[in-house]
């Protein structure tokens, strides 16, 4: 059909488990991946005329990535970087890509040579997305829950016939972080940077008296961008995780904000993206990453 035309595609074997042991020594280290690898470039003939001579099969991805492994990860960051160099430097017809990571954090039990523990809390995320020479690296976590029993309140909201929330200046505040922030470089220690990134985000989020969950968040992503030059945006999506009063007259006991419902859903859900003033958004770059403004 002559009005039918091919736009974006990309294609690669997703959710690859990686775990690779180190035992160089006696003392065993531990890194956990779960790796996605999508290619882009001239793949219009498999579409439009079953033409299989460009398609580096998904299995053959599946099988560079454990084969990687087996040097190492370092960062999943820089793991991410060696696919995409990889794919697009020995297929002429691979202009691109996006390759994705998350990161699994093992902690030793007691100390022990070669025993671990799945500690978290939160899951690392990285994802590259490359388009010819252009490279943009986007890191992150999610699963980081999050709470102060005080120094948060709720008021000046607009009420109507619908409100029923009451104002209150000393709440429970607790959300799970999901945060994601695109670097301008790299050229970096990711894992240096990922580090400093996560203290700065939890030492925001205690600092000051929150007025609502959407001030905290600005205020954490205010301090990544102002303390990392190589990044140039954030971005949150943070549920407001709920924490009624308890009423517990109907057996004669008061409740001076102690004892608290814990409500799973629904939830306020808040989103927000930092940016550095003057700087490009590179939309294209976050099509695929879902639950972020």
């Amino acid at each position: 059909m002559s009005e039918v035309v091919l736009t974006a595609n990309q294609y690669g074997k997703a959710e690859n488990r990686v775990v690779k042991i180190t035992r160089d020594t006696d003392r065993h280290e531990i890194e956990d991946l779960n790796v996605t690898s999508q290619l882009r470039g001239d793949f219009a003939a498999a579409h439009t005329d079953g033409d299989n001579a460009h398609v580096v099969a998904t299995d053959t991805q599946k099988n560079t990535i454990f084969a990687f492994a087996r040097d190492g990860v370092g960062s999943p960051e820089a793991f991410l970087i060696r696919l995409a160099d990889h794919f697009t430097g020995d297929f002429d017809w691979v202009t691109g890509g996006r390759w994705a990571a998350e990161q699994y954090r093992w902690t030793r039990i007691n100390d022990h040579d070669h025993s671990f523990y799945k500690s978290g809390p939160e899951t690392r995320t990285a994802v590259l997305v490359r388009d010819g020479d252009t490279d943009t690296m986007i890191s992150g976590f999610y699963g980081l829950t999050v709470l102060k029993s005080t120094g948060s309140g709720f008021v000046g909201y607009p009420k109507d016939k619908y409100t029923t929330l009451q104002e209150t200046t000393d709440r429970i505040l607790a959300t799970d972080i999901a945060t994601r922030w695109r670097y301008n470089t790299t050229d970096i220690d990711f894992n240096a940077v990922y580090d400093d990134v996560r203290s700065i985000i939890l030492a925001a989020f205690v600092a000051e008296y929150s007025k609502a969950l959407q001030q905290t968040l600005y205020q954490m992503g205010e301090a990544v961008i102002s303390a990392h030059p190589e990044i140039d945006e954030i971005k949150f999506s943070c549920p407001n995780k709920h924490h009624f009063l308890s009423d517990l007259s109907f057996c004669g006991l008061d409740n001076p904000n102690e004892v608290f419902y814990a409500a799973d859903r629904p939830y306020g859900l808040i989103e927000a993206t930092i940016a550095r003033a003057g700087t490009d958004a590179a939309d294209p770059a976050w099509v695929g990453i879902a639950g972020f403004c």
